[in-house]
């Protein structure tokens, strides 16, 4: 793979640990100010508007320039966002501002894979990637439960540097000074990273050729027949795995009796499955056979019903797992043949652009979804419910118009052989 891959890496990981922990830092301080329920799920809507609001410019930027620049830049914004939330400025504002970040950093940090490596490398790239972020975030969740705990956040506090005043003098303040420097590490570990030589479009001036563009890219995309599978099943995927980070901590809270920093736990062992699942995938999956996950989201949608018949912790952890190993081996290889399809199409930053501005606008939707029904006060059994059987039933579906695109295209190759 090379040194650059293993930077990549590096950064993602920082930059990821610091997301999640930053996520139960900031549901911490909402809980902390009293505010609704509903604005907890309300956090990761306003993280990703930006993936949807400027998605016509983040492919456009981050193929303007080295990839390791753009990450560095975004890195940037994130500690901006957490420095603002440390400053007072409420969660929901503060965590749109990382997400502006992330916005940006998504592209370059996806696209450099398909610049650094060949395509034969992609899926393992990919797992590898995917099974590294998965590890951020069972870390990032663990620690951000951890820095909340009363016996570790006081030990935390009472400490102090020797002729250095911090002026941190509650744990919120020190949740976030402890994640800021997570992010200047990943952002320390981007200057590092090797330019990969790829030529660099000069970025447009006119917002509206921009939008023409993205527009033209979105459906290229959709129009191709693997790429609207991959994009379908991933689109998916992100907004079930976002709305399912808030089930999770709604569900062990009412089923477990489980507080929030105990639920993050559990959390991280849906991490640990989806890491599992994106190790094997990259073992066993070829870029060629990986529409053949498919089935195994369908599966995923009836299993996670199964945490409305759990009341033990010893049970709900192996579920937790297997919930997350389902959903690590069908996304990984839908991820590695999407940004392939995407990469031949239009270009790597333009073409993840596209997919995470399909893949963020179902995260708004599904979290949009998830907090009005918490709202109209429907028990989170049956939000469990609900949201298995879509997730089953939207998967069965983008099974079956692969096969009706399998045979169509079938139908073509047997004309063009009978003409010749």
């Amino acid at each position: 793979m090379g040194l650059g891959f293993y930077l990549i890496m590096a950064a993602q990981f920082f930059s990821a640990l610091a997301d999640n922990a930053l996520l139960i830092a900031a549901i911490a301080i909402l809980r902390e100010i009293q505010a609704p329920a509903e604005y907890e799920p309300l956090l990761k809507t306003f993280f990703t508007v930006s993936y949807v609001a400027l998605a016509a410019f983040v492919g456009a930027f981050a193929d303007s320039m080295p990839k390791w620049r753009v990450m560095f830049i975004s890195n940037g914004i994130k500690i901006i966002g957490c420095g603002a939330m440390f400053f007072g400025v409420h969660p929901l504002i503060a965590y749109a501002i990382v997400g502006l970040g992330a916005a940006a950093y998504s592209p370059a940090k996806y696209g450099i894979l398909t610049e650094y490596l060949p395509h034969r490398l992609l899926v393992i790239a990919n797992g590898w990637i995917e099974g590294l972020t998965v590890a951020a975030i069972i870390l990032g969740v663990v620690l951000g439960g951890a820095l909340i705990k009363p016996e570790i956040a006081h030990h935390l506090l009472a400490y102090d540097f020797p002729l250095l005043e911090t002026g941190i003098d509650t744990v919120a303040e020190m949740n976030l000074a402890i994640i800021g420097l997570l992010y200047l590490v990943a952002a320390i570990f981007n200057l590092w990273i090797p330019d990969t030589g790829v030529d660099h479009k000069p970025l447009k001036k006119n917002p509206f050729y921009l939008f023409h563009e993205f527009n033209h890219c979105l459906r290229l995309l959709w129009r191709d027949r693997l790429g609207q599978i991959s994009l379908a099943v991933t689109t998916l995927f992100w907004g079930a795995g976002a709305t399912l980070q808030f089930i999770v901590i709604e569900w062990a809270n009412a089923a477990l009796n489980l507080d929030l920093s105990k639920a993050s736990m559990l959390q991280g062992v849906v991490a640990v499955g989806i890491a599992i699942g994106a190790i094997l995938a990259a073992r066993l999956v070829t870029l060629r056979k990986s529409v053949r996950v498919i089935p195994l989201g369908i599966a995923m949608g009836f299993i996670v019903m199964v945490m409305t018949l759990v009341r033990d912790t010893a049970i709900a952890i192996p579920l937790m797992v297997l919930i997350g190993a389902l959903s690590g081996f069908f996304v990984v290889p839908m991820n590695a043949l999407l940004q392939h399809r995407g990469h031949l199409l239009m270009g790597a930053g333009h073409s993840i652009a596209v997919q995470n501005f399909n893949e963020n606008l179902s995260i708004l939707v599904m979290t949009g979804v998830y907090s009005l029904l918490i709202k109209a006060g429907l028990h989170i059994y049956g939000v469990i419910v609900l949201f298995g059987c879509f997730v089953s039933a939207l998967m069965w579906l983008i099974k079956r118009k692969h096969e009706a695109n399998q045979r169509e295209h079938d139908d073509v190759a047997h004309l063009d052989d009978t003409r010749h």
